[in-house]
């Protein structure tokens, strides 16, 4: 008799109203509309996307550390974290400096300020002084100091993207280092970090609720008829956003063989998740998994992605240099060439140091602010108001650009499975 083969039956696929994109959808639909029908209510569900960000926030540290750690631990050949290492930030300036000269561009041809005609003397500072605070500890060198933790834990502790990013580093090279002697230690963070992927898994599965919580506080609290004046900013903002991802992303995904769109659908789940909370850090543990199963190797992926949440932050620089010429515009001030020039590179600087940041946008634009003098700081207060709607379209612009970013480095490294990758993109 001829040999057959019993092919294992198909998982069949859930209905439509169990999958995740589709109820985080529905619950910003829903926010949308208890905001706008019934603000008091609105702004009462904001412990909802509190909650769930803080859950998030939660295990972020211990997932950057153990996937970082298995990451470099996992290569094993310190030559090669140091290239995959270095490639990483090499692409990580080059497009965000290019985003960075997105936005002037893009601010020169909307002019979103144009005919606000604002008097400086009418704007109020105080509302924008702790933003001010933070962005001068930012320009310190004291900031760089701060990097370095007071003890191992207390990175852990505060939350410091960068000062964990730090640690897990150090506690890779040296895991790397020990050999087969470190071997214990590698599998009991290897299996430490399925456990915290387990834990963003049940958290994930409530994040309509957050979603619905966020989003109905928003709208609830600045209402939609506040933004009106305001909506071109706005609008002009995700127009670029859009252009950078479909033009600038979508040339790299090309080179790199693969739609920019079809990757974008691939990640929708994670994309609305970011549209509903306006953070990116709620999903840094999906989209990890998802480049995994796109095939790119785990140990890139651990050190690529988490590296880039702190030096890739395509959509912030879009929002910065945007934002600097709106305020300029709105004030009728001119900025000279050699003024937006230094703007861009003082931006490529501070979004380095605001990425642990609370408010970390603001933080970077007060920051950036300050050291080009001519436009005040106290025209911040402008886009206070509509910060919240503008946070979103940088958050799923970076989250894109991350993603993106993991494909490159994994090509460029040769790793690439292209196979995988095209299977996963066709399913989107």
């Amino acid at each position: 008799m001829p040999h057959t083969t019993t092919l294992p039956p198909a998982r069949p696929r859930k209905p439509f109203y169990r999958q995740l994109y589709v109820q985080v959808l529905v619950a910003v639909v829903l926010g949308v509309i208890l905001g706008y029908l019934s603000p008091k209510y609105a702004v009462a569900m904001k412990p909802f996307g509190d909650a769930f960000i803080a859950l998030i926030r939660m295990v972020i540290g211990p997932i950057i550390f153990c996937t970082v750690v298995t990451g470099i631990a996992g290569m094993r050949d310190m030559r090669k974290v140091g290239r995959v290492g270095g490639k990483a930030l090499l692409y990580f300036e080059v497009i965000s400096t290019v985003a960075l000269f997105f936005g002037l561009v893009a601010g020169h041809i909307f002019h979103p300020g144009t005919g606000f005609n604002v008097d400086p003397a009418s704007l109020k500072a105080n509302e924008v002084a702790s933003f001010v605070a933070q962005g001068h500890n930012i320009e310190s060198i004291d900031f760089l100091l701060s990097i370095i933790p007071t003890t191992f834990v207390n990175a852990f502790a505060k939350g410091d993207v960068l000062s964990i990013l730090l640690i897990s580093v150090l506690f890779g090279c040296a895991l790397a280092a020990t050999g087969d002697r470190g071997r214990p230690v590698y599998d009991v963070i290897e299996a430490g970090a399925q456990v915290f992927f387990k834990i963003v898994h049940y958290i994930t599965a409530v994040s309509s609720i957050g979603a619905f919580g966020a989003i109905a506080f928003t709208i609830g609290k600045y209402g939609v008829v506040a933004l009106v004046p305001l909506m071109e900013l706005i609008g002009s903002f995700y127009l670029v956003c859009i252009i950078f991802v479909v033009l600038i992303l979508g040339i790299v995904g090309r080179l790199c063989g693969f739609s920019i769109i079809r990757f974008c659908g691939y990640i929708k789940d994670e994309l609305l998740i970011v549209l509903g909370t306006s953070s990116s850090e709620v999903v840094l543990a999906p989209l990890m998994r998802k480049m995994e199963e796109a095939g790119c190797p785990k140990e890139t992926v651990g050190l690529v992605v988490p590296t880039g949440y702190s030096f890739n932050l395509d959509g912030t620089n879009i929002y910065l240099t945007m934002s600097i010429l709106f305020i300029a515009q709105a004030l009728n001030i001119d900025l000279t060439i050699e003024q937006q020039i230094t703007v861009a590179i003082v931006g490529m600087l501070t979004s380095k140091g605001a990425s642990g940041v609370a408010g970390a946008a603001l933080v970077m634009l007060a920051s950036t602010l300050s050291v080009v003098p001519v436009v005040p700081v106290a025209g911040m207060v402008l886009i206070l108001g509509i910060h919240r709607f503008l946070g979103t379209g940088l958050a799923m612009t970076n989250l894109v650009g991350n993603g993106v970013a993991a494909i490159v480095v994994c090509a460029w490294e040769k790793e690439l499975d292209r196979t995988k990758l095209a299977a996963a993109l066709k399913k989107a």
